[in-house]
């Protein structure tokens, strides 16, 4: 169990293990949804194409855009992109990379979906059937009063009266199938062939621009997580204090014999003290989110420790003084 929650914790502060997670897990969801999806060709000429080509590609479509909507990098993308510029400008390298990340996770589902069902031949046979050159293949059968592509259009339905003792259909199944996983293999070969390229022409292009980008893209949202955060501990203690002071404020005989604890923690209001300068605060950073400067904290917390290293010095000397002169430090007086 505590295992189970490191992991969900390190899931949690890693927003790209958690994008790639999803990304896995859309996958492995398009894999399962074939395996059990029941695959019934309707073997009529003008629906069959439709139907092939239907369960091929709607799918994916489906599974790009639930990969896009479970996709962080997209809200934080759109945010970016419209908020107002205020002391920030926007960056549109960021952005851009935001968007190549979000659509290379979006579409590993769908191809994989398309590659399965190229792979496995029954959408491929379905859809061209119909397409086959009879006189390829000997022995269809001539059924009177059909011509041959409805004949051609029931090679997926191996139930088919038609068929009975036929081995055509058979071929020509084994030839559209042959066809569909040459193309699957293909497309395969082609994805692999264009992420080595990419891998071997990264080092060419300016990496540190390339850095910069990604830093930049993680800063943005961890500066949202912190701004949350704070939110977040900002509204616990204005919610305790508004209890005290309502308790606070009742009647006295309700009130007697309460002690209200003292509050010895730092101070996480920062002086917004009301609903209205709430508001303002959210409004604020909306509108105008702060420069990306830190130089004035730095300087002060850089002040008040040489102030205490310089008042810890001047102790230190008044007490080696006062023992020069004869006198313990730990002398009473």
């Amino acid at each position: 169990m505590e295992r189970f929650r490191m992991v969900f914790q390190f899931f949690q502060s890693n927003t790209e293990s958690v994008a790639n997670g999803i990304c896995a897990v859309l996958t492995l969801a398009s894999v399962k949804m074939y395996t059990i999806f029941d695959f019934n060709c309707p073997c009529l000429p003008n629906y069959n194409v439709l139907y092939g080509m239907g369960v091929m590609f709607i799918p994916p479509v489906v599974l790009f855009f639930v990969g896009i909507i479970v996709n962080k990098h997209s809200v934080m993308m759109l945010e970016e992109w419209t908020r107002p510029t205020g002391k920030r400008k926007k960056n549109p390298a960021i952005i851009k990379f935001m968007f190549t990340n979000l659509i290379q996770r979006a579409m590993v589902a769908p191809v994989v979906w398309i590659l399965v069902t190229l792979l496995d031949g029954k959408c491929f046979i379905c859809a061209f059937s119909v397409s086959v050159d009879p006189s390829r293949f000997n022995g269809l059968p001539n059924v009177t009063g059909l011509d041959i592509t409805r004949v051609l259009a029931k090679v997926p339905c191996k139930e088919d009266i038609i068929f009975q003792n036929n081995t055509s259909r058979k071929a020509v199944s084994r030839y559209l199938r042959c066809w569909s996983q040459a193309l699957g293999w293909s497309i395969l070969l082609f994805l692999i062939m264009l992420a080595v390229v990419a891998r071997c022409l990264k080092p060419c292009f300016n990496h540190a621009a390339f850095l910069q980008t990604r830093y930049w893209s993680n800063y943005a949202d961890l500066e949202q997580k912190l701004f949350d955060e704070t939110c977040s501990t900002h509204a616990r203690e204005f919610a305790r204090k508004c209890v005290i002071q309502f308790f606070e404020s009742m009647h006295e005989e309700m009130c007697q014999g309460m002690i209200l604890p003292l509050d010895d923690e730092d101070d996480h209001l920062h002086g917004i003290t009301s609903r209205k300068q709430v508001n303002e605060l959210l409004q604020a950073w909306y509108r105008c989110k702060p420069d990306l400067d830190v130089t004035k904290i730095a300087q002060r917390q850089y002040r008040r420790a040489r102030v205490r290293v310089t008042w810890e010095g001047d102790q230190n000397k008044g007490r080696q003084a006062f023992t020069q002169n004869g006198h313990s430090p730990h002398t009473d007086v």
